[in-house]
């Protein structure tokens, strides 16, 4: 056996079959640690749904959690492979502070996405207008939280523009008022038109006995009074009963000849007679 040989071997001795057995045992640090987390974390997420916790929190707790633990698991890759942890935590540190002071927007995101966990302004599922997008909540995320709008498109928005701004849970309470306003000509019977309109909510089974239905004069406007019509219904039902109430008292008054105005403009043409 030639010196080349014997050199090639001792290196390999020394070096290189530890460095290989070093870097096996961190992937499968890796590896394994991963699917150990993302078990621990379907175990956690299951026992606090038998809680009654809320899936929204569940799935915003289970991605900080599986963000941590996989920390932990890369950092003991790192010690496998004889790289002193300690130091890179301080690099990590060093590091994160640069990466937070570029990524300020990432870090005010993440810490809404907290805040709406804590105070939980909505739930999944809650119908809502918030961050300028109207819709169905469907999950918060760390930074952003996905909607799904009612023509079915799925929007993700940072939640920090949903912090910072009006946000309205239309499915917050369990009834909301339809608020509507017809115009009646001035010609026509004011409490008959009224009647009218009690007849065609009465006939509604959906909508509240309480609170009562209100309807009464609004406005005196240029070319017609207004009346406020104002039933109570279930948020579920809101959009159905408003649209067949539209539909059934605009029928109704056909049928009873009370007319719905627009405005209108008369134009008056004075001829005047040329001099001379």
């Amino acid at each position: 056996m030639d010196n080349a040989t014997t050199v090639a071997m001792s290196f390999a001795d020394a070096y290189l079959i530890p460095w290989l057995i070093r870097i096996a045992l961190a992937a499968a640090i890796f590896f394994v640690g991963r699917l150990v987390a993302k078990w621990l974390i379907e175990l956690m997420e299951r026992m606090l749904k038998r809680s009654a916790m809320d899936n929204m929190l569940v799935e915003f707790i289970g991605n900080i959690a599986y963000a941590l633990l996989l920390v932990f698991v890369v950092l003991a890759a790192l010690e496998k492979l004889g790289v002193n942890t300690t130091s890179a935590l301080a690099v990590l540190g060093a590091a994160g502070l640069a990466v937070g002071l570029a990524l300020q927007g990432s870090l005010s995101n993440f810490a809404a996405g907290v805040m709406l966990i804590v105070f939980r302004p909505f739930k999944a599922g809650d119908f809502v207008e918030a961050g300028g997008v109207s819709g169905v909540v469907e999950c918060i995320k760390i930074f952003s939280t996905t909607m799904r709008t009612g023509d079915n498109k799925e929007v993700i928005v940072p939640n920090g523009q949903i912090y910072g701004d009006t946000i309205v849970n239309y499915s917050a309470r369990d009834t909301r008022r339809v608020d509507m306003v017809f115009g009646i000509g001035y010609d026509d019977d004011i409490k008959q038109a009224k009647a009218i309109i009690l007849d065609v909510i009465g006939r509604d089974e959906r909508i509240l006995d309480e609170p009562a239905p209100v309807v009464n004069v609004a406005e005196l406007a240029d070319s017609s009074v207004n009346l406020n019509v104002r039933p109570w219904v279930t948020s579920s039902d809101y959009w159905a009963v408003r649209s067949d109430l539209l539909e059934n008292i605009k029928a109704a008054f056909d049928d009873a000849g009370i007319s719905i105005p627009y405005p209108q403009r008369d134009v008056h043409l004075h001829e005047v007679k040329a001099s001379g």
